[in-house]
């Protein structure tokens, strides 16, 4: 990530210690004009500048990881490969006017990291705000504010996070992020997968219209095309806006991969036309760690755990890296024992954590959705768009086996865990599938609601990704109003479905329960939409259950 370090300094503190088969692959040569592409119109400079913002994020409570990317010359754009080493400092304070500094440090970065930075900061307060701001060649970056953790052991009395998935550059503009940096009252926000989207211009749009363009045009493969893609999200100035706001919380999906991405390939890749797999996904996670601020536990994984005073812990999981082939719907090999989509040792990890927990609340960044889903009766004209839209065969009933569907014995597994050890409070905080739930998790949906419930489970709609009624292309609530009911009849541990709109959502926490509150989007494809609160749930201590309310926090 970084040739050299120059330790911080110590400043009145203690120091700082899917969704298509792919074609035969685009050529993907490092060109000028695709990379120039991923800035800022009229960008170009021969300062050094900080065109894609900063960003802080995996907050602790005496730390938090600081990131920025510095634009050095004209020449070195993400992905080019280009541009000098360049010295890179930044200052923290308690204010905004950084009249009170309590760290400094520096770093040299190159070409080697894509010019990116990430200096991991510690001897900071708990539960504090800290702004911070990077320097390079006389110039400052935008200053930006982070907060820390509660102290391990410290009574919590309540926690707010923002929460959001799917965001697709071509399929509209980033207005979820621009609403939840204009609220002041986040202590982060959680990002549950797919920050980017893989496919070349044109293929995954909204309702196949390019609503503006990404770089690179081609669909990304190598290392350049993930730098490159990377770099154009973050000039989105909504994106930025909300990273100088909060420190984000990230996990990634199949997208930053390829679509339905798996530990040995992916159904949007095409082995020997676009390369190896192996070589693929080595590029994606490099990127998207040099690109992210995000704290990998585990080198190579997304996988590991936040927590937040004695109110809650945060369990982050990878379910790509290590997971079985998807199994083909309605083959029966989704209850093979020896298939998995977490692998055996971050199983073991997850039950071991839930296990020891003596926090309040047990919170899970689950990238797809844990509870079954089973298609009920639907009519022709909804199962198919529905079929497409969550990878199910055309014809005919089954189940999502890209979700824990397709693993059920590692869900099974799971959930016996949680209910022979009395593990109670656990929420699952999911993204994936471009629609809003609110479940119940049983231990058997078969005979549920006699079986008891073993979790709950927020769902999160996309940013902007297409979902049911984009597909069908019927106006915005159509589709919904038709299929929820009898997605609920058939699954009746979904308390509530909406399939087709889009947004983000809002998580409180207090000792007496975990409220998600739903919010939609005016329209994705507008620059200035607006956002209106649509519903509310909430699962008390000591439940396991979802119940509606009718008021956000």
């Amino acid at each position: 990530m970084t040739s050299r370090y120059r330790a911080p300094e110590s400043v009145n503190s203690p120091s700082p210690r899917r969704r298509t088969v792919v074609k035969a692959a685009a050529a993907t040569a490092v060109l000028a004009g695709p990379l120039i592409a991923a800035l800022p119109a009229g960008a170009a400079t021969e300062t050094p500048s900080f065109l894609h913002g900063v960003a802080s994020g995996d907050p602790l409570p005496d730390g938090v990881l600081l990131w920025t990317r510095v634009t050095p010359t004209a020449e070195a754009v993400p992905g080019s490969g280009l541009g000098p080493d360049t010295e890179v400092s930044w200052t923290i304070a308690t204010d905004k006017a950084f009249t009170n500094v309590v760290s400094r440090g520096s770093l040299t970065t190159t070409a080697a990291s894509d010019h990116t930075v990430k200096a991991d900061i510690r001897g900071l307060e708990p539960a504090t705000d800290y702004w911070f701001r990077f320097s390079a060649g006389g110039t400052d970056s935008p200053a930006a504010r982070t907060r820390t953790a509660p102290a391990t052991d410290a009574n919590v009395s309540g926690l707010r996070f923002g929460v959001v998935t799917c965001a697709n550059w071509e399929a509209g503009y980033f207005s979820s992020y621009r609403h939840l940096a204009a609220r002041n009252d986040l202590d982060a926000w959680l990002h549950l997968g797919d920050y980017i989207y893989e496919y070349k211009s044109g293929e995954y749009a909204a309702r196949g219209t390019v609503v503006r363009q990404h770089a690179p045009l081609n669909e990304i493969i190598t290392l350049a095309d993930y730098r490159t893609r990377h770099g154009k999200y973050k000039t989105d100035p909504d994106l930025q806006a909300l990273h100088l706001k909060a420190p984000v919380v990230a996990i990634w999906d199949d997208h930053e991969f390829a679509d339905n991405a798996w530990s040995g390939g992916a159904v949007n890749h095409t082995e020997g036309a676009e390369g190896t797999w192996t070589a693929r996904q080595a590029a994606a996670k490099q990127a998207y760690f040099e690109w992210m601020p995000v704290r990998p536990a585990i080198a190579g994984t997304t996988y590991r755990r936040l927590r937040f005073g004695k109110l809650a812990d945060l369990s982050l999981l990878d379910l790509r890296s290590f997971r079985s082939q998807q199994a083909s719907s309605g083959s029966g090999s989704v209850d093979d024992p020896d298939r998995t989509i977490t692998g055996r040792a971050q199983l073991d990890w997850l039950k071991a954590g839930l296990k020891a927990s003596d926090t309040k609340w047990r919170l899970v960044g689950n990238s797809v959705m844990i509870a079954p889903f089973v298609v009920g009766a639907l009519s022709a004209d909804l199962l198919k768009p529905l079929a497409k839209l969550l990878d199910l065969p055309q014809e005919g009933l089954a189940v999502n086996t890209d979700q824990w569907d397709g693993y059920t014995d590692d869900r099974r597994e799971l959930l016996a865990h949680l209910r022979s050890n009395a593990i109670g409070n656990t929420v699952f905080l999911t993204g994936d599938i471009h629609m809003s739930w609110a479940n119940d998790v049983p231990v058997d949906a078969g005979t549920y609601p006699l079986s008891p419930s073993a979790a709950t489970e927020f769902v999160i709609t996309s940013v902007t990704s297409d979902n049911l009624d984009d597909i069908v292309k019927v106006p915005e609530g159509t589709v919904s109003a038709l299929a929820a009911p009898v997605i609920q009849l058939a699954n009746r541990h979904v308390h509530w479905v909406d399939t087709d709109r889009h947004g983000y959502g809002v998580l409180d926490i207090t000792a007496d329960r975990a409220q998600m509150d739903y919010y939609v989007l005016s329209d994705r494809t507008s620059a200035t939409a607006t956002s209106s609160w649509e519903r509310s749930y909430r699962t008390r201590s000591g439940t396991q259950k979802v119940e509606r309310t009718y008021d956000p926090v």
